[in-house]
């Protein structure tokens, strides 16, 4: 596809920043999509799995919420 030059003595509009910004990832979180996907595929052994994994996640994050509340009451309190 052909791409579209700018006109001469135009600036840019995007902004350069001197910071990178770093996204940090972590385990994607099994969604809906996952799991539908793994039910019409009917494969036991990678529904138990994703099963399994998606009660993992979600305990952390309920822990992970935990503390999140924790920090919040403690903020509040001050």
């Amino acid at each position: 596809m052909p791409t579209l030059k700018k006109a001469a003595g135009t600036k840019s509009t995007t902004k350069k920043s001197s910071k990178s910004a770093k996204v940090e990832t972590g385990p994607v979180p099994p969604y809906g999509e996952a799991i539908r996907g793994a039910v019409a595929r009917g494969d036991v052994q990678e529904m138990k799995n994703l099963a399994e994994s998606s009660r993992k996640w979600i305990a952390d994050a309920q822990a992970a919420l935990k503390q999140l509340d924790a920090a919040i009451n403690k903020t509040k309190k001050r």
